[in-house]
């Protein structure tokens, strides 16, 4: 196993263990095999395992296997405040104190507020004391470094990260996902601060494995025989500012084959042709696309605050993905800013279109994109939602 550092000279696993994808059977998280695939995974040098408040079972789950076989001293827990729900300060100990009981710990290792989309997000918790908490929390031992995970856009991302000295943050960042959400302009302003980047999501919850049959061709032609699998995250681990990337297994084989791969993958080490095989991949993916906007972002600020790359992100997400879930990820992450930035709110002033460098007929798609991700269920789910978790 290869390993990277924090800010602190911690050496992490550049594989991290996402356990929100344990198996279950039935109900419940299937504890045997979780087991002897987390045993497998320290066993081989991961050293990083990611779980959450709201991932059913998950806590509770890994606290058990680390207590059982006497290894919490080998590993690094990360775990997440969901701040979406919290509403008090007694709310903020209440639920951490849940979480050290939950992992049979004493200590979280890295902690992190969960699914920032909106910089309100985290004013609202300085509201309640969140910076005084987490100096309390920290001089007791009970945290030893804070992050954040995000999935907004780079702009909201970037003001975040300069809002508090974060140890570390999470971001969703995959070759498909490169210039959305903090994407590459977000890496590398995080590794400009010295502040270490946990990958979520690298092959965008198997998106970049089950490739279109032209994208399998692609890669097939590559001599180095890389999988779809192996050709992500390979990608990811060329990049110097990434810290860890993290992969929700559940079979021996799949830690196996990443440990495999984790324990060769260098910066640098991608050839050119390996590069130029992942642009063609993208390009193939994104033929299925309804706009060809770039998210270069040259037609922002909108006057009347429509994220218009958002919405053509998620209207393009339709087509290359589910419909249902490129709509929640849109509910759950545009709908749920302060300032939504919805396709509704475009005043039809044409100012994006003179900026547009491709030219795009952008008032006529913010139409198109409204109708498609916010069908009349949607406009009420997300209505419903924001009254109760922005109130």
């Amino acid at each position: 196993m290869k390993y990277r550092a924090d800010r602190y000279g911690n050496q992490i696993s550049q594989l991290g263990y996402g356990c929100m994808r344990f198996s279950r059977k039935g109900n419940a998280i299937d504890y045997e095999k979780a087991e002897r695939e987390v045993m497998l995974a320290i066993g081989q040098g991961v050293n990083y395992f990611d779980t959450a408040y709201v991932y059913p079972g998950s806590e509770e789950c890994l606290g058990r296997i680390l207590e059982q076989n006497k290894c919490r001293d080998r590993v690094y827990i990360a775990t997440k405040l969901p701040q979406y729900v919290i509403r008090s300060a007694a709310a903020i100990d209440k639920t951490f104190d849940e979480e050290l009981s939950r992992l049979r710990t004493g200590y979280i290792d890295y902690y992190l507020m969960h699914m920032f989309t909106d910089y309100a997000e985290w004013e609202h918790l300085k509201t309640l004391g969140i910076e005084d908490w987490i100096a309390r929390q920290k001089q007791a031992g009970r945290i030893r470094n804070i992050g954040f995970s995000y999935h907004g856009e780079t702009e909201m991302f970037l003001k975040i990260l300069d809002a508090y000295d974060w140890d570390f943050c999470q971001i969703q960042y995959n070759y498909l996902d490169e210039h959305t959400q903090a994407g590459r302009r977000g890496l590398q302003a995080a590794a400009q601060k010295g502040i270490p980047v946990i990958i979520m999501e690298p092959l965008r919850g198997g998106k970049l494995v089950n490739l279109p049959d032209r994208a399998k061709q692609a890669l097939a032609e590559d001599s180095k025989g890389y999988s779809p699998a192996e050709l992500g995250l390979r990608w990811l681990w060329n990049q110097p500012e990434v810290t860890c990337v993290l992969s929700g297994m559940n079979s021996e084989a799949m830690v196996e084959e990443n440990i495999r791969i984790a324990s060769e993958a260098e910066p640098g080490d991608l050839a050119e042709e390996e590069l130029e095989i992942v642009e063609r991949i993208r390009k193939i993916i994104r033929e299925r696309e309804k706009v060809g906007c770039t998210g270069c972002r040259y037609c922002m600020p909108c006057p009347k605050g429509v994220d218009i790359p958002g919405n053509f992100y998620y209207y393009n997400l339709m087509y290359m993905e589910k419909k249902s879930s490129a709509r929640f990820e849109f509910a759950q992450n545009m709908g749920m800013r302060k300032e939504p930035g919805f396709a509704s709110q475009c005043a039809g002033c044409g100012l994006c279109e003179k900026h547009c460098p491709q030219h795009l007929p952008v008032r006529e798609k913010l139409k198109e994109a409204d109708r498609a991700l916010r069908p009349l269920s949607y406009k009420v789910g997300i209505d419903i939602a924001r009254k109760i978790i922005l109130k």
